[in-house]
C-alpha cells in the first residue's frame, strides 16, 4: 500500500513538473511593449507597461480603483489603443489590424463585465445564441453549440428561463457562456464578481479555473481579495498605472 501511494505521488509530481515545463515554454499570446495610455486631460492611465502573457496562463490584474485595470483589458481587445508603445496579440501588433478586421480579433477574446448586459426579453438560450446569430452562424450550429456551452457553465436546465428568473450568479454564468460561444483564445474578465455574493463569486472563479485547465488563457481584473487568492495564479499589481509587482503564484497584495 505504501509503495502504491509512493508511485501515485511520484506520478503526480511528474505530471506537475511536465505541466509547469509546458507552461514555461508556451508561446507568448499577449505582449505589452513600452505601452502608455493617457487622455486629453494628460492623466496617465498606464505608464510604460512591459509584460508578456503566455498561452494557457491564468493572470489576475489587481490594484485600487483607478489603477488602470479596465484600460489594460480594453487595450487587449482593442477598444482603446495605446498612446505610446504597442500591444501584440499572437505576434501581431493591434495597431496594424484594420477597422474591418477588428470584429474578428474581438471574437478571439471573450469578455465578462460586472454589469451582466443580458437582453431581458430573451431567454438564456436566446441570449447566448444571439452572439452567434450576429456573426451569421447557421441555425444547426447554434442548436448544437449553445446547449453544450450552457452545460459547461451548469445552466443546461435553465435554457428557457429569462434573466429576471435567475440569481445574480446564474446571470453571470450566462455571460460566461456567451463569452465562450466563439471558442475564444482568451477570457478577459473585468470585475466579474462585483455584483455577486461570496458563494457565487467562488463558483465563478472555480469556473474560470476549470476553463483555464482546458487551455483557454484567462485574465481576471479584480479588487476581490478572496477570488484572487482562491485562484492562486500569477498576480500583477497595478498602482497609478504602473506595474509594481508581478508574482508567478501570488496573492492579492499592495506591494
Amino acid at each position: 500500500m505504501k509503495r502504491e501511494n509512493k508511485i501515485k505521488n511520484e506520478e503526480s509530481s511528474e505530471e506537475k513538473y511536465s505541466r509547469e515545463m509546458e507552461e514555461e515554454h508556451s508561446p507568448v499570446l499577449i505582449k505589452f511593449d513600452h505601452v502608455s495610455k493617457f487622455f486629453k486631460n494628460d492623466q496617465d492611465i498606464l505608464t510604460d507597461i512591459n509584460l508578456e502573457i503566455r498561452k494557457g496562463e491564468f493572470v489576475s490584474i489587481v490594484g485600487h480603483s483607478g489603477a488602470g485595470k479596465s484600460t489594460f483589458l480594453k487595450l487587449i481587445y482593442a477598444e482603446e489603443m495605446p498612446t505610446e508603445g504597442s500591444v501584440y496579440f499572437d505576434g501581431v501588433s493591434l495597431d496594424m489590424i484594420s477597422r474591418r478586421k477588428l470584429p474578428y480579433h474581438r471574437r478571439r477574446i471573450g469578455t465578462i463585465f460586472q454589469d451582466f448586459k443580458l437582453l431581458s426579453k430573451k431567454t438564456v438560450f436566446e441570449n447566448v445564441a444571439y452572439a452567434m446569430e450576429v456573426c451569421g452562424a447557421p441555425r444547426n450550429e447554434i442548436l448544437e453549440d449553445v446547449p453544450q456551452i450552457l452545460d459547461i457553465v451548469g445552466l443546461g436546465d435553465k435554457m428557457e428561463k429569462f434573466p429576471r428568473q435567475l440569481s445574480g450568479g446564474e446571470q453571470q454564468r450566462v455571460v460566461l457562456a456567451r463569452a465562450l460561444i466563439h471558442k475564444p483564445h482568451v477570457i478577459a474578465a473585468d470585475e466579474p464578481t462585483g455584483n455577486l455574493d461570496p458563494v457565487s463569486s467562488m463558483e465563478m472563479v472555480k469556473l474560470l479555473l476549470d476553463i483555464n485547465k482546458l487551455g483557454t488563457t484567462v485574465i481576471l481584473a479584480s479588487h476581490d481579495h478572496d477570488i484572487v487568492n482562491k485562484a492562486a495564479k500569477r498576480v500583477i499589481v497595478l498602482d497609478h498605472g504602473k506595474i509594481i509587482c508581478d508574482d508567478a503564484k501570488g496573492k492579492y497584495k499592495i506591494c
